[in-house]
């Protein structure tokens, strides 16, 4: 990677102030279309994910006393602490799509081993040093920053009313360094985009395991990868039955026409309540941070250590 630094200093600047690189007011509202919508949040939702998977976030977690034989006994409480030291009920309605049992589980001893603060504190180092270690010398350098400084303009813009993990994130000190600001950003951006998708299923009656179902039927990720979310065979075959019913799949849990439809206008819809912080940049800064943020998301899913089938449907849809 080269580049001039005072010149991508000054580019640095400028997307903090928001004006383009000749110093002119960047213009809101037109030109950012729901596709463009879509690929940041697939160049950025590996960025923050990484939170999850890498070893440096099971080895801060077991410094805390966590288990880290699978990455749930820390997933929970690294999404749930900037929420404070919720019960399994509220976590399971910001997590939506999860078993409320496997929720409780998680959480319900979560904070008797750590406390929130000690979780934020532990998720920033593992974050840290993951970034260190994929990225190397590129986490100082002016192509990040500038990339980070353009994410933050669009998370500030970020309405954050009704949509709890959002809000929560947002309210967080934001750190120093370039490269923990560009995970912080694109944390508050993903949660926010999520907080909306909860809302989509919503409107299309679509409770949390119908969620699923729906999601698996379009081939969006294979049941067994769904089965990470704690329902049970009963529960799945629940649901399955309620949607066969409303001609939403038919009896093999294959979406109808009818189906597909519907799935689609959920991911139109989040998307739609997606677009505000980017739109708010307008479309140079987009094009912009969706071109600097390439390398960093080849860097991440190079690293090998995401999964290669999510339950998000990145890719897919």
């Amino acid at each position: 990677m080269s580049g001039n630094v005072s010149g991508a200093s000054g580019a640095v600047e400028a997307a903090v102030k928001g004006e383009d690189a000749r110093g002119g007011a960047v213009p809101e509202g037109a030109g950012v279309d729901l596709g463009q919508v879509r690929r940041l949040w697939h160049l950025l939702e590996p960025l923050h994910a990484v939170l999850y998977y890498v070893p440096e976030a099971f080895e801060e977690a077991a410094a805390l006393g966590y288990g880290t034989e699978e990455r749930w006994p820390s997933y929970f409480p690294y999404r749930a602490a900037p929420l404070g030291a919720v019960g399994g009920r509220r976590a399971a309605s910001a997590f939506y799509s999860f078993s409320p049992h496997m929720v409780d589980e998680h959480i319900d001893s979560a904070w008797r081993t750590a406390s929130p603060e000690r979780v934020l504190a532990a998720r920033e180092r593992a974050v840290d040093r993951a970034y260190r270690a994929i990225l190397g010398d590129r986490v100082g350098s002016p192509e990040l920053a500038e990339a980070a400084a353009l994410a933050r303009r669009a998370a500030g813009a970020a309405d954050t009313a009704g949509r709890q993990l959002a809000a929560a994130n947002a309210e967080l000190p934001w750190p120093e360094a370039p490269h923990l600001q560009l995970w912080h950003a694109a944390t508050i951006l993903r949660e926010h985009r999520g907080d909306g998708h909860l809302a989509a299923l919503l409107v299309a009656g679509l409770d949390p395991a119908e969620s699923l179902v729906s999601f698996a039927a379009i081939g969006a990720a294979s049941v067994e990868r769904f089965e990470s979310r704690g329902w049970s065979p009963g529960e799945w075959a629940a649901a399955r039955d309620r949607l066969t019913a409303r001609g939403l799949v038919d009896e093999d849990g294959i979406a109808t026409e009818a189906g597909r439809e519907l799935r689609s206008r959920v991911e139109r819809h989040t998307d739609e309540l997606a677009a505000a912080p980017w739109r708010s940049l307008g479309p140079e800064a987009v094009t912009r941070l969706a071109d600097l943020l390439g390398e960093f998301w080849v860097a991440v899913l190079g690293s090998g250590l995401l999964p290669s089938e999510t339950t998000l449907g990145i890719g897919k849809v």
